[in-house]
């Protein structure tokens, strides 16, 4: 079984089905599989090779869609890249997967043209392209998608299928190697436990960048259900109305926007939303008050509490009956996998101790793009011979019952807002503000964001800057998720003997002469 699969196989039984909505436009399984068939033959007409890696930089909407099916049926990888994303790690990330196409918007193309300038793939579609972009080789995304040629290409489920790219130690993305063996086993289990059917219609307002939104598609797909996509939850009160239009009836979500809707309950309450029967969460467990009042407000709908890694996608779930039992739990492991706690050692810990969580299933990376010594240490020997298992780098208590307690994680990755971000990331942008003398930045944990990040600067001799300062370069430079949420102008850091800033036990009332904190972000 290969992902795309299952997008053929409704289009080919049932096409007419309904499998985008998108706005005020709706599309159907027969459009969706229509058009990644002409993109798809336009690639390879293009010279796409089995395995070559084509970046997706778009907005959710059906052409994204499009855009990561057409690659699959091309024999393609798909790199899906935020359209947050700016042009320095957009070229980084086209340079380290060396992918053959870029696949972007028209909108977009401030970005992408920097990009350009330092990384150029042989081919690039851009939707919304102007007729004077074909001079710099840039074709039309409808034009080569109308191609009309449909590809023939032989792929097997351990051919990979995607490179999705998230913070690693070293401050650069990494790309995690995920086969259509890898997905189809991640999204045929989180599909069947949820219970999802072709009935259901998902909301999804999270980037197709991040796996969280992409499998709403894929599961969606796999069931014959439809999507309603929306490019993102910057306007709650439309995405409600939204909603309740198109009569929803699968919310996936994450603590923030949770957290946005209890702060407009009376909203949430006047829109007619009986047809929402679950709620879906993950990045960081809801706070058991915050669960009591979703269900207050929304009480129709079950909520399943769910904790994963792109390195597996998911990982466990907390059934509906078991959120009141136990609160603050991710819930145990799901459908055909097994999870479980090891030591320092690397011996397996018994039920009631508390460890790093290993995975162990099909759905399990391949490992990080051309980083082996960065695979070595999460991929290692599993009970069978010539078998891996991932080690997560996050510590857990498991209880007696099996149910696992997310404690924190055993390296420098700060999850937040339902991302994971590489504090070195950070650091290097604010080392090139010429004022910054030195930078550590850590997350603190927060109940909405699940960690928020602080900044901690010491500023050079006589330099001049102000917090504010700080946040318009983070904003121009990184995702919105990245910038510091806190800034704190200080004399000095606290190092380790060998002069190394120490980030462990770094806070505000563990720093010397903090200035000021917790700057108003700028109006951009």
């Amino acid at each position: 079984m290969l992902l795309h699969d299952w997008l053929t196989r409704t289009a080919s039984g049932d096409g007419e089905r309904e499998a985008l909505v998108c706005g005020a436009r709706r599309w159907s399984y027969a459009d969706i599989d229509g058009g990644s068939d002409g993109l798809s033959g336009a690639l390879c007409a293009a010279g796409l090779r089995r395995g070559d890696r084509v970046a997706v930089y778009m907005d959710n909407g059906a052409e994204a869609v499009i855009a990561i099916y057409a690659v699959l049926k091309a024999g393609g990888v798909v790199v899906p890249v935020n359209p947050l994303t700016k042009s320095g790690k957009l070229a980084f990330i086209m340079r380290d997967a060396e992918v053959f196409a870029l696949i972007t918007d028209g909108h977009l193309h401030g970005t992408y043209e920097a990009a350009l300038a330092e990384y150029r793939p042989p081919f690039t579609i851009v939707r919304g392209a102007r007729s004077e972009d074909a001079a710099g080789g840039h074709a039309d995304f409808w034009q080569v998608s109308l191609s009309g040629h449909k590809p023939r290409v032989q792929v097997i489920d351990q051919d990979l299928a995607a490179l999705i790219y998230t913070s690693g130690s070293t401050g650069e993305p990494k790309g995690v190697m995920l086969s259509h063996l890898n997905m189809v086993s991640a999204a045929t289990s989180v599909s069947e436990y949820l219970g999802l059917c072709a009935e259901d219609r998902i909301f999804c307002c999270l980037p197709l960048a991040f796996d969280y939104g992409l499998y709403q598609v894929l599961m969606a797909f796999r069931v014959g259900a439809c999507v309603v996509l929306e490019r993102s939850f910057a306007f709650p009160a439309a995405a409600l109305s939204m909603m309740a239009r198109e009569r929803v009836t699968v919310f996936p979500g994450v603590p923030t926007m949770f957290s946005i809707l209890l702060g407009m309950e009376g909203l949430v309450m006047d829109q007619d939303l009986r047809s929402l029967r679950m709620i879906t969460n993950t990045a960081a467990a809801l706070p058991p008050h915050h669960v009591q009042r979703l269900r207050a407000i929304l009480p129709g709908a079950i909520l399943y509490s769910m904790y994963g890694l792109t390195e597996c996608k998911r990982v466990s779930y907390l059934p509906p009956e078991d959120v009141d039992r136990k609160p603050g739990s991710v819930g145990r492991g799901m459908p055909n996998q097994e999870v479980y706690l090891v030591g320092p050692d690397g011996d397996r810990l018994l039920p009631g101790s508390v460890g790093e969580l290993v995975v162990r299933g099909s759905h399990v990376m391949r490992g990080y793009w051309r980083r082996p010594e960065e695979t070595g240490k999460c991929l290692r020997p599993g009970p069978i011979p010539g078998e891996y298992v991932l080690h997560s780098g996050d510590i857990f208590h498991m209880d007696e019952e099996g149910y696992l307690y997310f404690i924190g994680r055993s390296d420098d990755i700060i999850k937040t807002r339902g991302e994971k971000v590489s504090p070195k990331e950070i650091e290097n942008c604010l080392y090139a503000i010429d004022a910054v003398r030195e930078a550590a930045v850590v997350g603190v944990d927060d109940e909405v964001l699940g960690q928020a990040l602080h900044a901690f600067v010491v500023l050079g001799r006589d330099a001049e800057t102000t917090e504010r300062d700080i946040i318009r370069h983070c904003h121009a430079r990184l995702e919105s998720y990245m910038v510091p949420q806190h800034v704190h102008i200080v004399e000095s850091l606290p190092k380790t003997d060998t002069g190394k800033i120490k980030r462990t036990g770094l806070s505000v009332s563990a720093v010397r002469g903090i200035r000021v904190s917790r700057p108003a972000a700028p109006s951009l």
